[in-house]
């Protein structure tokens, strides 16, 4: 991605769906005013850094054992491709009293080859008080 992410407007519904504004959302999450709270919302504020291109994010909130180079993800974040939606099916733990869990969705996203979803399990661990994604079971399609 060659260019600075550009988030939403504060005052702006939050990319993710919750039905929060961006302010109350991800927004703190993604500038590093607050951490996310449990494993769900650090998710939701990973797929707002997808649509928003948010790099420094990504890589921020991506574990160190499991975590891509810079420039493989980077090539990864396709401008072209516009993030549509994001529905939670499932949070396993992943609370503020727990320290791993699991998030299952799917994101719906329009690309070049049109319509995507993506369905994933993702696993997360919580270190030094800090969510962190692990990786994920993911399943892909054009629909």
């Amino acid at each position: 991605m060659s260019t600075a992410p550009t988030p939403p407007p504060r005052t702006a519904r939050c990319p993710c769906g919750s039905g929060d504004t961006f302010g109350d959302c991800c927004g703190p999450v993604l500038s590093q005013e607050r951490r996310a709270g449990t494993a769900q919302a650090l998710m939701r504020s990973r797929y707002t850094a997808f649509a928003t291109g948010d790099l420094e994010h990504l890589l921020r909130s991506w574990h160190p054992r499991t975590r891509p180079d810079r420039a493989d993800l980077a090539a990864s974040l396709d401008e072209n491709v516009r993030w549509l939606r994001l529905e939670i099916h499932e949070a396993s733990t992943g609370g503020p009293f727990d320290d791993a869990g699991t998030v299952e969705f799917t994101a719906i996203s329009r690309g070049p080859q049109g319509r995507q979803v993506q369905r994933e399990r993702s696993r997360f661990l919580r270190e030094a008080g800090a969510w962190l994604y692990v990786d994920g079971e993911v399943g892909t399609g054009a629909i």
